[in-house]
């Protein structure tokens, strides 16, 4: 068959590009809670972390206060530094992130967190160099192989993307996040039948973010099953939040230029929503 000449391919190759950039957004993100999620550990006290976009303006104003007062205190560097991606200022939090890893270059919290926002920026050399340096073999982290895979994907390497989500899945099986990483690196390779079954395991989690199944959708429908897709994108959400979806879905497909919204799409009322 030859796929790399008909439109529809050259479509789904730009549309599954875009998620797993979006990927990248949903890996820092996630980094925001402090349960047994945490991309290090716990880093603060708190049992309530950001949830909804009012939630995250105040942790933006709470914590840039912080930073300001003592620009030093690498948790108030890490926290303000989420806070802004979440509210979409990531060259801010570049910027934030660059001057604490400087003031504390062994501060493997910080230099993840820093590594997740440099792929954001399109900085994917600097990213996997500093995200090499924010865990060693002897005490590897899953989160971090997780955020290695995703810029990975994004530099073409897909072979090198997977072993480091197989790594992650030795330490945490079935982890949603590594899944639906590894499902979109399938489908990046147009593998999408194998990346259809690994989305399905990942939606199919009880820790499984609404991306996931947005993933799911795009994929189903890149293999020409609308009805299913729109229903996967819709299904068990209210019917505002499902129409919103479905209509998403539908102009990524349609249109040339759709796959662009993607990397910025929030599904539900979470900024934190992503794999």
């Amino acid at each position: 068959m030859r796929l790399r000449s008909h439109p529809r391919t050259v479509l789904a190759t730009r549309l599954l590009a875009t998620a797993a950039a979006a990927a990248l957004v949903g890996l820092s993100l996630a980094a925001c809670k402090t349960t047994g999620s945490d991309i290090t550990g716990s880093i603060g006290s708190s049992s309530h972390e950001p949830r909804t976009e009012a939630e995250w303006r105040r942790s933006l104003q709470v914590w840039g206060e912080r930073y300001q007062r003592n620009p030093g205190d690498a948790e108030a560097a890490i926290h303000y530094a989420r806070a802004l991606r979440a509210t979409e200022q990531r060259a801010q939090a570049v910027a934030v992130l660059e001057q604490a890893s400087i003031r504390h270059p062994t501060n493997k919290e910080l230099l993840g967190d820093f590594g997740r926002s440099l792929a954001e920026a399109g900085q994917y050399g600097q990213a996997l160099d500093t995200l090499r340096r924010a865990h060693t073999p002897d005490n590897p982290d899953w989160r971090i192989l997780n955020a290695q895979g995703a810029v990975l994907d994004q530099v073409g390497r897909h072979k090198e993307a997977q072993r480091q989500y197989a790594a992650a899945l030795k330490m945490v099986p079935d982890e949603a996040s590594v899944l639906s990483n590894l499902g979109l690196s399938y489908a990046l390779e147009k593998r999408l039948k194998r990346a259809e079954a690994t989305l399905r395991k990942a939606a199919g989690q009880p820790d499984a973010q609404p991306k996931v199944r947005q993933n799911l959708a795009l994929v189903v429908g890149l293999q020409g099953r609308m009805a299913e897709a729109e229903k996967i994108a819709g299904d068990g959400l209210p019917p505002e939040v499902a129409a919103a979806n479905v209509r998403n879905l539908r102009e990524m497909l349609a249109d040339r230029d759709g796959w662009k919204k993607m990397g910025r799409q929030r599904y539900g009322s979470s900024p934190d929503a992503g794999t």
